[in-house]
Parts: C-alpha cells; sequence; structure tokens
C-alpha cells in the first residue's frame, strides 16, 4: 500500500511505474512531480499532506513519483521512436521536436505530456540540490517540456503553450532561511528560482504561484517541523484563490 493513499478520502489504484491516480468527480486537476528517494521523508510527508488536502477539496491528483518510476533523467536519441530528422548530426532539441509532430516521441513522455497536458497546477515537490533541483527533476524538464508541446520559439513566456496552468515549487533546503537571504553567503533565495520559475515555467507560459519553502527541516525540532508541516497544510486550504507572481527579473532581483 503506498504511503501517499494512507487516510486519504477518495479511493485510489495504482498505474505501474509508480504513478497514482486518484478518481473523482470532474474538478480541478493536480499533476504533483516528486522527486525523494524515501517515503517517508520530511518531503513525503509535504507530499502526503498534499495529496490528502487537495483530494478533499475535490481535485483529481495524479502523482509522478520520479524515483518509483525509476524515471529516465538523460536526454538521448531513445526519446525518438523511428527514424531521425538528421541521422548525420544528432540535434536533440530539433529530434523530439520533429518527433513531437510525427507523434514517436517516447512512451514515457508522451504519458508525461498527457499528465501536464490535463492538469490545471503542476507542483513539484523536492529537496533543493547544489541551488538547484535533483537531477531526476531537471530531467523530467528536459525531457518532457520539448518544443512544440511547451513552447516554440514564437510561442514563449506569457505566449508559452502552456499558459492556461499554474505551477508551484514547493522544496526544503539544508540550510536555515538566512543564510538563502541577501544578507546571507548563499545570496536571496529569488537568484535560486530564477532559473526554475522563470527559466523553464514561465518560459513556457504557465504562470507561477509563490514558491513553499521549508528551511532545514533536518536541523529544527520536531515541533518546529510540526508547524511547517501545518503550514503547507493550510496554504493548501486557500491554493486556488492566490494570484501568480510578477515573473519578471524584477521579482526575482529587487
Amino acid at each position: 500500500m503506498s504511503p501517499y493513499s494512507t487516510n486519504c478520502s477518495a479511493p485510489a489504484s495504482w498505474i505501474p511505474n509508480g504513478l497514482l491516480v486518484f478518481f473523482l468527480p470532474p474538478g480541478k486537476k493536480v499533476l504533483i512531480v516528486y522527486a525523494h528517494q524515501e517515503p517517508k521523508s520530511f518531503n513525503g510527508s509535504l507530499l502526503k499532506i498534499a495529496v490528502e488536502e487537495l483530494t478533499k477539496q475535490g481535485c483529481s491528483v495524479t502523482v509522478s513519483d520520479l524515483y518509483a518510476m525509476q524515471f529516465e533523467p538523460r536526454a538521448t536519441r531513445n526519446d525518438i521512436v523511428g527514424h531521425l530528422h538528421n541521422s548525420e548530426a544528432f540535434n536533440y532539441g530539433v529530434e523530439t521536436w520533429e518527433a513531437y509532430k510525427r507523434g514517436c516521441l517516447s512512451k514515457d513522455l508522451v504519458e508525461e505530456q498527457k499528465k501536464v497536458r490535463e492538469a490545471d497546477l503542476l507542483i513539484f515537490q523536492f529537496p533543493l540540490f547544489w541551488f538547484n533541483m535533483p537531477a531526476i527533476l531537471k530531467g523530467w524538464m528536459d525531457r518532457v517540456l520539448v518544443r512544440g508541446f511547451a513552447y516554440d520559439l514564437s510561442k514563449i513566456y506569457d505566449g508559452g503553450l502552456l499558459q492556461d496552468k499554474l505551477s508551484l515549487f514547493s522544496f526544503t533546503t539544508g540550510v536555515s532561511q538566512e543564510i538563502y537571504s541577501k544578507e546571507g553567503i548563499g545570496g536571496d533565495i529569488r537568484y535560486v528560482l530564477w532559473p526554475m520559475q522563470h527559466g523553464i515555467m514561465h518560459f513556457c507560459g504557465v504562470k507561477v504561484l509563490e514558491p513553499h519553502i521549508c528551511y532545514a527541516p533536518e536541523n529544527v525540532s520536531e515541533e518546529k517541523r510540526k508547524e511547517m508541516l501545518a503550514a503547507w497544510t493550510q496554504r493548501l486550504k486557500t491554493l486556488w484563490k492566490e494570484e501568480p507572481i510578477n515573473c519578471s527579473p524584477e521579482w526575482y532581483f529587487k
């Protein structure tokens, strides 16, 4: 039994490759892309809360548990089914664009794109690694959000192909909030968010909600960790009322 379905108010079933789907009446659809190896981790607790709370609201929640799925993060020739557009010199961006137009992307990419296409909200849940998302999640971005599906050269940022969607980055850090401040040695956390929120989501037209950051949960008391989980629960209760951030350089670097 998955830890994600424990005490949930809706029936759940497992689909191969680590995908958990909750079958509910029509409503908001949420895709949570989860990148942590351990279900009992703090990130696992944040995921469980999101599934339970959003399900209670009547949302249809899908989880792509990347480690459980053994998701391939490497962008390779294997992502194209059949012949290449140019067999003389492999260009991943061009080949996946051409393959998308032909309906010839690999099965795992087609499945993830279907989940993205159907979602109203994308939540990315992960621990921050080296000022960035884990490699397996970055690989999901690299492979799933291909040209033709998520953007085109004339359709980027506010005109991106996924502009009907919201996104939210929820993550944990290994160090305190003070370190991730303008005065801290790590610099403002917004600098870290620039390539993720602006360079990927906004580039594809996705509207961006304020990130949810749990600072150094491993280094605080159990009481403080409970407060962090309670704050996440509370935020989810009013999430659909939130306005996206002004995803512009001014927001990140002001």
